[in-house]
């Protein structure tokens, strides 16, 4: 790309930092977490030190309190590698509470390790960063979370996206590097990224030994992607017990490969299924691990539904980290297998239901989950969305609109 894209956490990063002792920014390996730090780090003149560095990582297992000692504020990459810091650090802010004074970056879910000794309550706040939005892509105001909740059916969208540019970008992912390169070096990139993950960090966290079943279990959850998520299942097609299964996607979770999205009930209904359903954190590291390329998913027998199912929940999912509007994702399914693929619900109980589709059409047949939902819902429905790979929006109903797949990073909130 030849070039640094503006992040959206950037805000939330300094925000935090002006009044909070310890900021951690989690999230993938390669997102850009490092890149994001060093810019703040340096406005700020802090010291830079990165635990990827043997030495580096070797001086800070020996002692931890002088380690961590210092008047100017501190940058420390990947504190996952020596989770003993995090107690240095909490002696330190306790002692001197300035705003800012350290900076963490962490390439897993840190505050949950089991090594980690103390999760620092009032003196840290974690912000999530995941792979680049289409919209920090194109430089677009990825603005759907907030404009629906604040215009329901309202909300108008014309896109020239057409169905051949969804596929491009969900083979094309969010990984800086992987973006800069061509598609067949981006599979290189992508086939090294997994395996690296694996063999490094997923072995280093759990102290495992079983690669080639992490591998397995990984191109499973792909082909599986927008499923539900039963570890029976998965545990009888490898061979593996239930408890292992549920060990490793916890790990997977934990180093950012994966998301889990709960099922959401309220309660509504004892029909409700209760079992989450996953999604890779990366589109384009799902469509590689099936060996799907751009031509291969034009193709009627691939599975494009899916993995654009999963794509949207991710492009969802990283706005949430920014919205105004603070909502939770979920997926909802009866056991008559009546679904909705993404339920997103505010602080008000408000509620926005979203299916996705890969045609460039839709019917009316295609928001049946949504009204079964809407009855149930009544007023707290604001709005049933259908996005699809056409290009115009479409009332099908009071309540109910197909919606072009690219309003969710090139509609604005509004002000």
């Amino acid at each position: 790309m030849g070039r640094i894209l503006p992040r959206r956490a950037t805000a939330s990063v300094e925000e935090a930092l002006d009044d909070t002792r310890v900021v951690l920014v989690n999230g993938a390996r390669q997102c850009g977490k490092s890149t994001l730090v060093t810019q703040l780090g340096n406005a700020r003149g802090a010291e830079w030190r990165s635990l990827d560095r043997t030495a580096t990582r070797q001086a800070a297992t020996y002692d931890p309190t002088e380690f961590v000692m210092s008047d100017d504020p501190m940058v420390i990459d990947e504190i996952q590698r020596v989770p003993e810091l995090l107690l240095a650090i909490k002696e330190t802010v306790d002692a001197d509470p300035r705003p800012g004074r350290f900076l963490l970056t962490g390439s897993a879910r840190v505050l949950s390790l089991r090594s980690v000794p103390d999760a620092l309550p009032g003196r840290i706040e974690t912000i999530e960063l995941w792979p680049l939005s289409q919209g920090e892509i194109d430089n677009k105001p990825d603005g759907f979370v907030d404009a629906i909740f604040e215009l329901g059916t309202e909300l108008h969208h014309t896109s020239e996206e057409d169905r051949d540019g969804y596929i491009q970008r969900l083979t094309r992912g969010g990984f800086p590097e992987g973006i800069a390169r061509t598609p067949r070096r981006r599979e290189r990139f992508l086939d090294a990224y997994v395996s690296d993950l694996i063999n490094r960090d997923v072995i280093q966290l759990s102290e495992i030994e079983r690669g080639p079943e992490m591998r397995a279990l990984t191109r499973l959850l792909a082909a599986r992607s927008g499923q539900l998520l039963v570890p029976g299942a998965l545990g009888n097609e490898l061979d593996l017990t239930w408890p292992t299964i549920k060990h490793y996607l916890g790990l997977l979770e934990e180093v950012f490969l994966i998301k889990r999205i709960p099922a959401w009930s309220r309660n509504l209904s004892t029909r409700a299924v209760a079992t989450a359903k996953v999604a890779m954190v990366d589109s384009a590291i799902a469509a590689n691990l099936l060996g799907f390329d751009d031509h291969s998913l034009r193709q009627p027998a691939s599975p494009l539904g899916p993995l654009l199912e999963g794509f949207v929940a991710m492009e969802i999912a990283r706005q949430l980290t920014w919205s105004q509007h603070r909502a939770e994702m979920y997926h909802y399914r009866t056991k008559d297998k009546l679904e909705v693929d993404i339920v997103l619900e505010n602080r008000r109980n408000q509620v926005v239901a979203i299916d996705v589709k890969a045609a460039s059409t839709v019917r009316s047949d295609d928001f049946r989950g949504l009204r079964h939902l809407a009855d149930r819902l009544g007023d707290d429905l604001i709005a049933g969305v259908v996005f699809y790979t056409g290009q115009q929006t479409l009332p099908f109903g009071p309540r109910f609109r197909a919606i072009p797949i690219s309003a969710l990073w090139e509609l604005s909130a509004p002000r």
